[in-house]
């Protein structure tokens, strides 16, 4: 039985499907499934431009991406949910707090600045440099 692993953020064009992406290269021989979704999403954008290129720079296909509005089945049907930021968390445990054992911060383990559990940063309208910041972010969690 396969395992289901789902990446949340806000608008699910940036950070959660660059997690998703990059998740499911590492998890590729794997029986884990990989999805990614936002807390208020607009249903059927693709994933930002600097998002894709900078996926593909990493051998990481994104092209067919479309954006979706994270749901009640979504997260019953997972196995982890792994949030961008505390913000995404504490929504998730406001909007479905009977998932609430499954949800976790993306950089729950990764330090950066001498912190640990970090939020992934949104480099939403920030050029090219803040997307392969969020890239490397992701790539060490």
């Amino acid at each position: 039985m396969s395992r289901k692993v789902l990446f949340v953020c806000t608008g699910n064009t940036c950070r959660s499907p660059m997690a998703e992406g990059v998740f499911r290269k590492a998890a590729e021989n794997t029986d884990i499934e990989v999805s990614s979704a936002g807390v208020a999403a607009q249903p059927g954008s693709s994933a930002s431009h600097e998002t894709v290129t900078v996926l593909k720079e990493q051998g990481v296909e994104l092209e067919n991406f479309r954006s979706r509005m994270v749901d009640g089945s979504m997260l019953e049907e997972a196995d982890a949910v792994f949030c961008m930021t505390e913000g995404h968390l504490e929504m998730l445990e406001i909007m479905h707090p009977e998932y609430e054992e499954k949800y976790h911060l993306a950089c729950d383990f990764v330090e950066m600045d001498g912190k640990v559990g970090v939020d992934v940063p949104d480099p939403i309208g920030m050029g090219r440099p803040a997307y392969e910041m969020t890239s490397k972010v992701l790539n060490a969690a």
